[in-house]
C-alpha cells in the first residue's frame, strides 16, 4: 500500500475509535479510543513505509502516532530524532511503544539509555531506566548493580508515577536475575512499601517488588 495518503491512513483508527475505549484509557493517560488489536490489524496491512510514520508522527495524534511506531523502521532513526521523539511522547501507551518497539531496536539504544537515565524530566528518565532494566536481564555486564540498587532506594519512594514504576521494575530485575543482590532487593522493597497495596487481579502477580521476586524465582526453580 505504498503511495497511502495521512489523511486516508488516518481515517481508519478514527473509524475504530470506540467511546468506551476510550474512557477507560483516558483514566490511564492514554487518549484513544481504538481497540490496539485492529490498529495492529491495519499496520500488518500497510508494512514498513518509514516515510508514512514519519508523517503519522507530525500529525501528533496518539492512535496515528501509535501506527506510525508499528510500521517504521527502527534502524533508519536517528539519535536525536529518537530524543526528540521520546520527550514528545507525553501519552503512556505512545512511550511505552516507542522505547519498547523502536529505540531497542536502534543503534543507539545504549547512548540513549545513558542520556536519558539521569534526565531531570521524570517521563524521560523512566525510558532511561526502562532500558536500564532491559540490560539487567539481558545485557548486566558492565552494569554497577549496587549502584542501580542505592539509587533506587534513595529515590524511588518518592518518585512520580511513572519513574517510580520503572525504578520498580528495575529493582525486581535485579532481584529476579541476580541471586547476589536479591536480599537487598527484597529488604528495600519491603522497606520502602512501593506498590504493596496495588490491586492485583486473580492469578497475576504483584508489581510489589518482594512479591515480584519470589513469585518468579519460584517459576524459574519449577523449571529447573
Amino acid at each position: 500500500m505504498t503511495g497511502t495518503t495521512v489523511e486516508e491512513v488516518m481515517a481508519e483508527p478514527a473509524a475504530l475509535e470506540d467511546p468506551r475505549m476510550r474512557e477507560v484509557n483516558e483514566r490511564h493517560g492514554d487518549d484513544h479510543g481504538v481497540n490496539l488489536t485492529k490498529l495492529r490489524a491495519v499496520a500488518k496491512r500497510l508494512k514498513t513505509q518509514q516515510d508514512l510514520a514519519r508523517d503519522l508522527w507530525r500529525t501528533e495524534d496518539t492512535a496515528a502516532r501509535l501506527l506510525a511506531l508499528l510500521i517504521c523502521r527502527p534502524k533508519a532513526f536517528e539519535r536525536d530524532e529518537l530524543d526528540t521523539m521520546l520527550r514528545e511522547s507525553r501519552t503512556p501507551k505512545v512511550n511505552d511503544w516507542l522505547v519498547n518497539y523502536v529505540v531497542k531496536k536502534s543503534s543507539h539504544v545504549e547512548d540513549l539509555r545513558r542520556a536519558w537515565f539521569a534526565d531531570p524530566d521524570p517521563v524521560v528518565a523512566s525510558a532511561g531506566w526502562a532500558l536500564t532494566t532491559e540490560r539487567v536481564a539481558k545485557k548486566p555486564d558492565g552494569l554497577d548493580l549496587a549502584g542501580l540498587l542505592d539509587a533506587i532506594e534513595a529515590d524511588m519512594k518518592d518518585a512520580p508515577e511513572r519513574l517510580q514504576w520503572a525504578m520498580n521494575h528495575c529493582l525486581a530485575q535485579i532481584g529476579i536475575e541476580h541471586p547476589q543482590y536479591r536480599a537487598r532487593a527484597i529488604d528495600i522493597g519491603e522497606r520502602l512499601e512501593v506498590l504493596k497495596d496495588y490491586p492485583t487481579p486473580p492469578n497475576c502477580t504483584s508489581p510489589f517488588a518482594p512479591a515480584w521476586i519470589a513469585e518468579m524465582v519460584r517459576r524459574q526453580e519449577e523449571q529447573r
